[in-house]
């Protein structure tokens, strides 16, 4: 109890330095679309059969995509209301092929959507001239500690639970803008099964997506798992899958709903629900 009670103590107080020094003025709107759920889609593997079933339900409900889903052909099909960018590295390189494209297809989206980065990556996405392109900020800030201030900062859009990957912050952003009832699709989170060390004791790790992999971004991928540990790569996996159970804790006491639609997932945080029910 007593060790509990310091570690939270240690974690709160490194997370209001973190949110005095790093965090900035969020700009996530009140959802402007007379629908209580929204649908955000992973680009795990699976959202292929997602597609190929559902794709009425894609179409007529509010959908948030992520990270390289603009590259692939079902993005203008889809046509997303939202749009969620996380990765660092996708503001920081230049001159790759894979992002310039995304820039391409992102300007050219003829309908209205609403891009949420981060903070930290304010005016990176100024040239994207579009009309119908609306940017917002969101604080990809992990805060951990007490669970006042856990709420506290999560419901001020200050911090969030530690942003391993892009549907954490893609949740938390439905959920400020007053989703009620959330359905996450395409998170297979099923990298343990391809995950390896080779002779060279190299972590292999193939992460398979809906789209067809890019080249130039598989050799990225695969250069960035050359400089990190075996051991780094499982304690990522668990700050992701960790940080899944603290916001369905939040969601609980907030009285929203979080469904997993992903087909065989490994998300073991929230209730399953098919999105066959998302009408009932």
């Amino acid at each position: 109890m007593i060790s509990e009670i310091l570690d939270n103590t240690f974690k709160s107080i490194i997370s209001i330095i973190k949110i005095l020094l790093k965090s900035r003025r969020a700009t996530i709107s009140k959802k402007d679309v007379n629908s209580d759920s929204i649908i955000i889609m992973g680009n795990g593997p699976s959202l292929n059969e997602t597609i190929a079933s559902h794709r009425d339900v894609l179409c007529n409900f509010p959908t948030l995509a992520v990270n390289f889903a603009a590259n692939s052909p079902e993005f203008k099909i889809l046509k997303p209301r939202y749009y969620a960018i996380a990765d660092p590295a996708m503001f920081a390189l230049k001159n790759n092929p894979t992002i310039e494209q995304l820039k391409q297809n992102l300007s050219a989206v003829d309908w209205q959507m609403t891009l949420f980065i981060p903070c930290t990556a304010r005016g990176a996405m100024n040239a994207l001239r579009n009309e119908n392109l609306k940017i917002e900020y969101f604080n990809a800030i992990a805060v951990e500690g007490f669970q006042w201030l856990e709420d506290l900062a999560f419901k001020s859009g200050r911090g969030m639970p530690r942003p391993r990957n892009v549907l954490i912050p893609s949740i938390m952003i439905a959920m400020k803008m007053g989703y009620k009832n959330i359905y996450i699709t395409g998170a297979d989170h099923s990298w343990t099964q391809t995950l390896s060390v080779n002779e060279n004791n190299e972590v292999v790790s193939i992460q398979p997506h809906f789209y067809k992999e890019d080249e130039s971004e598989e050799k990225r991928v695969k250069a960035d798992y050359l400089k990190i540990k075996l051991h780094q790569v499982i304690y990522s996996l668990y700050v992701a899958f960790k940080s899944y159970h603290t916001i369905q804790g939040y969601a609980t006491r907030s009285g929203i709903n979080i469904f997993n639609s992903t087909p065989q997932s490994f998300i073991d945080a929230f209730p399953r629900k098919s999105l066959k029910d998302i009408m009932k």
